[in-house]
C-alpha cells in the first residue's frame, strides 16, 4: 500500500488545485454553461456513489472479515461508513451558509450589481471564504488519498470526480473574494490556495494513519478508513453534488450525469480488473 504514496499524493494535489480552473473561468468567460456543469456534477456524483458501494465498501468489509466474524465485520463496516458521514456532516454544519463554498453562484454574478453589493457586505474579509473551503476540502483530500493508496485505479476515478466538483467550487469562492478585496489576483490566489487543503489532508492522513498500519492492526485500521471514505464520498454526493447539479441546470441532466458516471465507472473497473 505504501508503494502508492506518490501516485496518491499527486492525484490528491491535482484534484485540489482544480479550484483554480473554476476561478480562472470566473474571470475569463462571460457566461456559466449551466447545462454542462449540471451534467458534470451529476457525473461526478455517479462515479463517487458507484465506487463507494461497489468497490470501497466491499473492500472495507473484506478487511474487517479477516479479523472478525461475519456479523461483527458487517457491523464494524456499517459503523465506520456512517462515522465517515458524521465527520463530514459535522464539518458542513459548522460552516456558516454565507461562507459555504457550495452555495450556488455563477459567472453572471460578476456583473450583477445586486450580487456585488451582497458579496461586499458578506465578505469584508474574503479570506474567511478560503478558510471555510479549506476546512471543507480537508476530509475530501483524506478520502481521495486513502482510496488511491489502497487502489490507484479507484483513486484516479475519485480524483477526477473531486476535480470536477471543485471547478464550480472555485467559481463560488473567487467571486465573493473578488468583491471583498477588489483584486482578481487575490481572488484567484485564495481560490487556488484553498485547494491545497486536499493535499494537506493527504499528508496528515499519511503521517497520522500509516503508523497504525502494522501487521497486527492493518485489517482493522484499513477497514475503518475505507468504510469512512465511502461514507464521506456518498455524503458529498448526496449533500453537495446532486443539489448543486439541479440548481445549475435541469433535473434530468443531472440524473443523466449520475447514470453516465456510474456506467463509465463500471466499465472502467471491468477493463482494469
Amino acid at each position: 500500500m505504501t508503494d502508492n504514496f506518490l501516485i496518491a499524493f499527486l492525484l490528491t494535489l491535482g484534484a485540489g488545485l482544480s479550484t483554480g480552473i473554476g476561478s480562472a473561468l470566473a474571470f475569463f468567460t462571460k457566461r456559466t454553461n449551466t447545462k454542462l456543469l449540471s451534467y458534470m456534477l451529476g457525473f461526478s456524483a455517479g462515479v463517487m456513489i458507484y465506487v463507494s458501494f461497489v468497490e470501497i465498501f466491499p473492500e472495507a468489509l473484506e478487511e474487517f472479515s479477516s479479523r472478525f466474524s461475519e456479523k461483527r465485520a458487517i457491523l464494524y463496516t456499517i459503523l465506520s461508513f456512517f462515522g465517515g458521514m458524521l465527520i463530514i456532516g459535522i464539518i458542513d454544519k459548522f460552516i456558516p451558509s454565507f461562507e459555504n463554498p457550495h452555495e450556488i453562484k455563477s459567472i453572471e454574478d460578476m456583473n450583477n450589481p445586486t450580487e456585488k453589493q451582497k458579496f461586499k457586505k458578506l465578505y469584508r474579509m474574503g479570506i474567511l471564504t478560503a478558510v471555510a473551503i479549506a476546512i471543507h476540502n480537508f476530509p475530501e483530500g483524506i478520502a481521495t488519498f486513502m482510496a488511491a493508496m489502497n487502489d490507484p485505479k479507484v483513486g484516479v476515478a475519485i480524483a477526477v470526480a473531486i476535480a470536477i466538483h471543485n471547478i464550480p467550487e472555485g467559481i463560488a469562492v473567487s467571486i465573493p473574494i473578488y468583491y471583498a478585496t477588489g483584486s482578481k489576483k487575490k481572488a484567484f490566489f485564495f481560490s487556488f490556495l484553498s485547494g491545497l487543503a486536499e493535499p494537506l489532508g493527504a499528508i496528515i492522513a499519511y503521517v497520522l494513519l500509516m503508523p497504525f498500519l502494522t501487521a497486527e492492526s492493518t485489517g482493522i485500521v484499513l477497514g475503518i478508513i475505507l468504510a469512512a471514505v465511502a461514507g464521506i464520498m456518498v455524503f458529498i454526493s448526496l449533500d453537495e453534488l446532486l443539489p448543486s447539479a439541479e440548481e445549475y441546470g435541469e433535473h434530468h441532466l443531472s440524473i443523466y450525469g449520475v447514470v453516465s458516471g456510474m456506467a463509465v465507472m463500471a466499465f472502467s473497473l471491468l477493463m482494469l480488473s
